[in-house]
């Protein structure tokens, strides 16, 4: 028996916001909106989701779980999702194949060098 990857969630101060944040970076769409969840797709049929969810605390420390992109063009793709509101971090990351960015409220996530570079 097998699972299939419904959604990852993420917990949010103001997951309207970040959901919409990431539905930018990433070229998703918002599919569901609501009080308590909001969850975002490339499509509406298309899964797995990401659901941002409220909380009430901040982020204290490193991620455990974090999304790698991986654009055609990672330095144009830096240089925008910064220009959206990313900032740089540092994790103690070394080797130049990925850069590290947060998100608005501070969730890491890597930004790839294209495949074969």
């Amino acid at each position: 028996m097998t699972a299939v990857w419904e959604s990852l969630t993420v917990d949010a101060r103001d997951p309207g916001r970040l959901a919409r944040w990431w539905a930018e970076a990433l070229g998703y769409q918002v599919v569901e909106e609501r009080p308590d969840e909001v969850e975002i797709r490339q499509s509406a049929d298309r899964l797995p989701g990401i659901v941002f969810v409220p909380v009430t605390g901040v982020k204290e420390s490193k991620n455990r779980l974090h999304l790698d992109l991986r654009p055609t063009d990672r330095e144009a793709e830096v240089e925008r999702l910064v220009d959206m509101g990313a900032r740089h971090v540092d994790i103690g990351q070394d080797g130049d194949d990925w850069t590290v960015l947060a998100d608005p409220e501070g969730n890491e996530f890597c930004v790839l060098r294209q495949r074969g570079d």
